[in-house]
């Protein structure tokens, strides 16, 4: 048995498993248009089967707000599997619904002014598209040419530094982000961890914001990379698909486990 292997039998067979996952580049596929991303039929699949099982609970922890991860994510009022949103602000707590931190009316009114005013500014340009967040707003460029990419991106940090110096700001796969909240997918993992009594926590992501979470799991935890990219991850897989077998894995240990 290799040292990987005996990790995963080791997650798997915890007595309280939770699995937290990202959604773009992890579940699904980058897509050009960022709300026609689904989950491959494989992720869907083994999701469906983990969720099923005992002391197993599964979670999609994603910079998305929780409006747009539920659509995405085709996720259903009856669905068992939880949801952090907007990294880890908003939850979706099965058989409960949302649960939203409160937040103050001059920070929501900074963000729609931040959010129409960069949205103007970028007006005309081609491939960009400014997306809004319940706590600011993201900037995608996957579309645009380089030279284009990089004057929206300037546009977008120079107002935020003269008008909200202390948001948050995030980088990903051709996005730029920023929030005044500044929680991130570790503080959505620790929640989760705690709310469900986890003893073990599968974490697996593909971009920077998830080497936050990535960083915060313990000795009995265990971190995924999907693709490529620097990482603190104890296991790299090369796609999607790869990291469906994983899970594909975990679900049959797990189910031997538990029956």
């Amino acid at each position: 048995m290799t040292a990987a292997d005996a990790t995963i039998e080791a997650v798997a067979t915890t007595d309280r498993l939770l699995i937290a996952v990202d959604f773009d580049g992890t579940l699904s596929p980058l897509v050009d248009e960022p709300m026609s991303a689904r989950m491959t039929p494989g992720a869907r699949v083994v999701l469906g089967d983990l969720v099923t099982l005992p002391r197993t609970v599964v979670a999609l922890v994603s910079g998305r707000s929780l409006g747009h991860l539920r659509e995405i994510a085709e996720h259903t009022d009856d669905s068992l599997i939880w949801l952090a949103g907007s990294h880890g602000v908003q939850f979706w707590v099965p058989g409960v619904g949302v649960e939203s931190a409160t937040d103050d009316d001059a920070d929501l009114a900074l963000r729609d002014q931040l959010q129409d005013e960069v949205s103007r500014r970028a007006a005309g340009t081609t491939g960009v598209w400014i997306e809004p967040k319940e706590y600011g707003f993201g900037v995608h460029t996957r579309t645009a040419d380089a030279e284009t990419a990089r004057a929206v991106r300037e546009i977008a940090d120079e107002l935020v530094a003269a008008e909200a110096p202390g948001w948050r700001r995030r980088t990903g796969h051709d996005i730029l982000e920023f929030s005044f909240r500044h929680e991130g997918k570790d503080s959505a993992v620790a929640h989760l961890r705690e709310r469900v009594g986890a003893t073990a926590v599968l974490f697996a992501g593909d971009d920077v914001t998830d080497e936050d979470a990535l960083r915060s799991l313990g000795p009995g935890d265990l971190g995924i990379r999907v693709g490529g990219g620097e990482t603190a991850a104890t296991l790299r897989v090369d796609d999607i698909d790869a990291f469906v077998t994983v899970l594909e894995d975990i679900a049959r240990l797990r189910r031997a486990h538990t029956d």
